[in-house]
């Protein structure tokens, strides 16, 4: 979390107001809609699917220290899931913050004028809950995870008609990190009464998977960008005999202002 701010507040003097960076500097806000699918074993032994409904933020600007060649990028959501099981007797809402930041390396004409590419490192917050009203022990399922990793985009400008689009694809690859889950069958009330140990575990590819694409197209409208695109994630990790499997599929609206 120290780390995140820390980045964020950087990113402050990094790029300057009245300086035309080499990379267009865009801030977009975004709506997905989709399919959502949770397995978290510490609530139930099943898989729920349904709805995913997420609303998010993103700015991408030029560093001021090599505008031609670094970029910074902000990126903000909250996401709301309400999935049901398959006789349609319960189910499940999950709510969940999203916060991250990168600055990435980036290269412009690889192999084609049109072909820009850049890569870098990043860090991520993730944090919410899952409820599940039939558990009368266990109702909820915290989810906290903070981790280090690689984010990357690869962008085709291009025309439609007379019109600017870029097409764009987005990846955030979660490396290492830190992430909260309880023991198997232990209760809330347990760690609230003073059983603190082993909740923190390190995650790393050999417990914990978590990935992040989008690919879409950015229409430029003159002052207005208008987006389109596909986005999906994943979540997927075992500890203290439990498993959590969650993913979706959402098509994204945008647009910047």
């Amino acid at each position: 979390m120290l780390l995140a701010i820390i980045l964020l507040f950087t990113a402050q003097w990094i790029v300057a107001d009245d300086e035309q960076p080499a990379y267009p500097s865009q801030s977009m806000f975004m709506f997905d809609v989709g399919y959502a699918s949770i397995h978290d074993s510490y609530l139930t032994p099943i898989t729920y699917d349904g709805v995913d409904l997420t609303l998010g933020y993103e700015t991408v600007r030029a560093t001021h220290f090599s505008p031609d060649k670094w970029l910074w990028q902000f990126q903000a959501s909250v996401d709301y899931n309400y999935v049901e099981n398959n006789a349609k007797n319960n189910d499940l809402n999950k709510l969940l913050g999203d916060i991250s930041f990168d600055m990435q390396r980036r290269w412009r004409g690889v192999l084609t004028p049109h072909l820009d590419l850049s890569a870098g490192p990043m860090t991520q917050l993730r944090a919410g809950i899952i409820h599940n009203a039939a558990n009368s022990n266990n109702p909820v399922s915290v989810r906290a995870h903070w981790n280090v990793g690689i984010a990357g985009m690869a962008a085709w400008n291009t025309h439609l008609g007379r019109k600017p689009v870029t097409l764009l694809y987005q990846a955030q690859l979660p490396v290492l990190g830190v992430f909260f889950a309880p023991e198997y069958d232990e209760s809330y009330y347990e760690i609230y009464l003073g059983n603190h140990r082993n909740l923190a575990h390190l995650g790393w590819w050999g417990n914990r998977f978590d990935m992040t694409n989008y690919l879409g197209a950015d229409f430029n409208m003159g002052k207005t960008v208008l987006r389109i695109g596909y986005r999906n994630r994943l979540e997927h990790w075992t500890v203290n005999n439990l498993k959590v499997h969650d993913f979706s599929h959402s098509l994204v609206l945008g647009v910047s202002l």
